[in-house]
């Protein structure tokens, strides 16, 4: 049977980061870090942070809650979103999108 606690601390958990690939990095040199917490039988949770500085992605089918830290999402349509502590955000496969990271972001996910 699966631990009932997944994190004692989801702001603090620690996360290894790895450099972003040169050709997403927009500007400065962002890193980012991914950690599982649990697979459940048709999506996974976990969190995802991403340093200072701004990188284009390719997203799944997620939902995202940020813990910490601040930035902004842009979509291809133009729409952008702030990234604050509190904010929930619905990604949708295929999407490009560009993040820009003034603080350190940290998100739970559910993808």
């Amino acid at each position: 049977m699966p631990p009932r606690l997944l994190s004692p601390d989801v702001t603090t958990a620690s996360l290894a980061h790895d450099a972003l690939s040169r050709d997403d990095v927009l500007h400065g040199s962002p890193t980012t870090a991914v950690l599982t917490l649990d697979a459940l039988p048709t999506c996974e949770v976990g969190l995802w942070e991403m340093t200072q500085g701004s990188a284009r992605d390719t997203e799944v089918d997620e939902v995202f809650v940020v813990v910490s830290g601040h930035g902004t999402v842009t979509f291809e349509d133009g729409e952008r979103l702030g990234l604050t502590p509190g904010v929930a955000v619905r990604l949708r496969a295929g999407e490009r999108t560009e993040w820009t990271i003034t603080e350190t972001l940290r998100k739970v996910w559910i993808a």
